[in-house]
């Protein structure tokens, strides 16, 4: 590989490529550090009118199909931009409002209003959440007590959901719960009584949001994906979204390696660069290789969920390969970058610990390297035709 991220081919290279160049124009205007670093512990968490822009620029519709208002294009698309975003420290909320509910709702069992959801979200009338962890340390979304009763014509949603991403920016929320058929994907407006939020503070000084559901009553019409086909299309959208976090992982690390190599050509000690010292070069190169390992797993990624000719199980291990080579590409490289920069790199007013910051959380969002190594190894054990379910380990 060339040091260029995720390689592209032919017109899928016109139009990522576009998207990436898109991307970087934007994070090279928008980008300010120590803004980021103001916003942290503060909410939203996030620049709203940033977040706005990427709209305009189409971004947030991405993977909306087009005759529901958006640009129907596939995760190599959305994972330009992630990376890109990531490397400017911008990528959030982007991935858990763009790419993991969208995905959800595309599923083939989702009802009719699953569609008109997603041309509100084309349109910027909604902004949409996933809400569907509740056991810390569990990647398994059918690991859920929350449920949903019948109450006349409609339902009542009672439960817990915890480290809702993007819930800051969310007007709306997809809430997975358990019914007398198994688990279903529910509308829930933010803003519907009995919907209670709180939130605590991430490592990279964003924040993390439970949300608290008590009696809240739901139309029949809320249930977007109905009961014996909540959970696997719950772990298609989690695989995809997976992916694409993935991507704005390595737009961190590769920044952080980049910042890295520009302060060891002018780092001056014993009247040479530190970059001219052996032992920093080698393990340079070292973090060279974990960067390339991550961006050829990436590829190998986004090329399988494009092309939609493998089975569930098979994009599940690719997806977990990914986020686990990802992950810990991510945190190996910003924490010795770190190390590299010695004792300036641990200040807090130094830009390169806040490459660090966001690379513990997107590492632990959607499972972290251990998790899907064990889920990687469970799902690489299972035959054609044979049913597994999709995250248990």
């Amino acid at each position: 590989m060339n040091g260029n991220a995720v390689s592209l081919d032919g017109e899928a290279q016109d139009v990522a490529g576009m998207l990436r160049d898109s991307a970087r124009d934007f994070a090279a205007r928008e980008q300010d550090l120590a803004a980021f670093r103001q916003r942290m512990q503060t909410l939203p968490g996030h620049d709203a009118a940033q977040f706005a822009r990427m709209h305009e620029l189409g971004w947030r519709a991405v993977l909306v199909r087009e005759e529901l208002g958006g640009a129907g294009l596939g995760l190599r698309e959305a994972a330009a931009v992630a990376e890109e975003l990531g490397k400017a420290l911008l990528g959030e909320p982007y991935v858990a409002t763009a790419v993991l509910p969208i995905r959800l709702l595309q599923g083939d069992s989702a009802s009719p209003g699953a569609a008109a959801l997603q041309r509100r979200a084309a349109d910027a009338e909604v902004t949409l959440a996933l809400a569907w962890q509740e056991q810390p340390g569990s990647i398994d979304p059918a690991a859920i007590t929350a449920q949903a009763r019948r109450a006349g014509a409609g339902f009542l949603l009672s439960g817990r959901k915890g480290w809702v991403a993007g819930a800051a920016a969310a007007s709306d929320f997809l809430v997975s719960a358990r019914t007398a058929g198994g688990i279903s994907v529910f509308h829930v407006p933010r803003d519907a009584h009995g919907v209670k939020l709180t939130h605590s503070w991430q490592a990279d000084g964003t924040p993390s949001f439970a949300l608290e559901l008590a009696d809240v009553e739901l139309p029949a019409s809320s249930e977007l994906l109905p009961a014996g086909s909540g959970a696997g299309a719950l772990a298609r959208a989690l695989d995809a979204a997976a992916v694409v976090a993935s991507a704005e992982l390595m737009g961190v690390a590769r920044a952080a390696f980049e910042m890295t190599l520009a302060y060891m050509r002018t780092r001056v000690q014993f009247e040479k660069p530190i970059g001219s010292f052996q032992a920093l070069q080698h393990k340079a190169a070292d973090l060279l290789v974990q960067r390339e390992l991550g961006a050829a797993v990436l590829e190998e990624a986004v090329a399988a969920f494009d092309a939609g000719d493998k089975s569930d199980a098979e994009l599940g291990r690719i997806a977990s390969r990914c986020k686990a080579r990802c992950s810990d590409a991510a945190l190996r490289i910003t924490r010795e970058c770190i190390q590299l920069h010695g004792a300036i790199g641990y200040t807090h007013e130094y830009d390169i610990g806040l490459y660090l910051k966001r690379a513990l959380v997107l590492a632990a969002w959607l499972g972290n390297g251990s998790q899907h190594r064990r889920r990687h190894f469970a799902l690489s054990s299972v035959h054609p035709g044979e049913h597994h379910e999709p995250f248990k380990t």
